[in-house]
């Protein structure tokens, strides 16, 4: 999806705990639109600016991924940063 004028981005900076499991699994964000490819590309130094659209696919795969006891703890992290974003977006649109 192509952003438009009126299209904020949200930024969040991923630990790297967070960072690897995301990079692990960004085989679920294929239909992402180079959403995957730029996860892998994360050094996890800075923050980085997402879209909504962005952010939704990333809470499907976080959402999966809160269902593993062993990455539960991680993922939950995850889902709390996503939530944060999307109230970013709600609250300056």
């Amino acid at each position: 999806m192509k952003p438009g004028k009126n299209s904020i981005k949200a930024f969040i900076k991923f630990e790297t705990g967070e960072l690897e499991l995301l990079k692990k699994n960004t085989w679920q964000m294929a239909e992402s639109f180079g959403l995957d490819s730029r996860i892998e590309n994360l050094t996890g130094k800075r923050k980085v600016g997402f879209y909504s659209w962005d952010l939704d696919c990333l809470e499907s795969v976080v959402s999966d991924l809160q269902k593993s006891p062993e990455d539960k703890e991680v993922a939950d992290r995850l889902a709390a940063k996503i939530e944060e974003a999307y109230n970013f977006i709600k609250k300056n649109r």
